[in-house]
């Protein structure tokens, strides 16, 4: 059975920085692709980032230059580096994965058939 578990979120001032963990585990995590979702209150899902299992990265426009995704396949994780936070950003944050037989762009997050619980960012001064 496929498991996330995200971490590290928390409250964080305008300008300020966080790293989210995203745990796997009852897969190859190699061989699966993830994703970062976001889901501010009274707004629908967003789509932040992604890692494709062969290893390449996307990212939403509204946070391009400021988050980094990398993984570590030896931890089973993925991480989320936030640089430059905004008020904006403020949002729970989801990990999901899935297996793409393809090497295509699998960005749209209901693609993605495995959810972990979140983790809720805040940004405020």
């Amino acid at each position: 059975e496929v498991h996330l578990v995200e971490s590290g979120g928390g409250l964080v001032q305008p300008g300020g920085s966080l790293t989210l963990s995203c745990a796997a585990s009852g897969y190859p995590f190699s061989s699966y692709s993830l994703t970062w979702v976001r889901q501010a209150t009274g707004k629908g899902l967003e789509w932040v980032s992604t890692v494709f299992r062969d290893g390449r990265t996307a990212y939403g426009d509204s946070v391009k230059g400021r988050f980094t995704v990398t993984q570590d396949n030896d931890q089973n994780t993925v991480y989320l580096q936030m640089n430059s936070l905004e008020p904006e950003d403020t949002a729970m944050y989801y990990c999901a994965a899935a297996y793409f037989a393809d090497s295509g762009w699998h960005t749209r997050w209901n693609e993605y058939s495995h959810w972990g619980q979140g983790t809720q960012v805040t940004v405020s001064s």
